[in-house]
């Protein structure tokens, strides 16, 4: 984990080539003193990691990411209010690693749609 205690994976589950996970952002981590003091938002950037790590986990392989082919940032994550997040993600492996599509959700609301490819370190 790259950000000690940013998030507790609650349920990872792998079928075919579909993972479903749960997680809980940790509302009291020091990167929410930064971004933003009295306005929580978590980071893009640590929701893309921990959609890399979740895959890792599922795969066994150490993973970097190649490309991007399509994010969208669809709703705000505040850890104060929708701490928990549902993790789809469709993994299919190519020749130098993995293609994945992922939605992040809480609640009824999409928060996060990614296309990215990974390669094995």
């Amino acid at each position: 984990m790259l950000l000690k205690e940013f998030y507790k994976t609650n349920s990872i589950e792998s079928v075919d080539n579909k993972i479903s996970a749960n997680v809980t952002i940790n509302k009291d981590h020091e990167v929410f003193k930064g971004h933003f003091p009295g306005n929580p938002v978590t980071p893009g950037v640590c929701m893309m990691q921990i959609i890399k790590e979740i895959t890792e986990d599922v795969t066994g392989k150490s993973l970097f990411m190649s490309s991007v082919n399509n994010v969208k940032f669809m709703a705000i994550i505040n850890p104060e209010e929708n701490p928990d997040l549902n993790i789809e993600i469709d993994i299919n492996e190519t020749e130098s690693g993995f293609k994945i599509k992922n939605t992040t959700s809480f609640q009824d609301t999409i928060a996060l749609k990614l296309s990215a490819n990974y390669i094995t370190k």
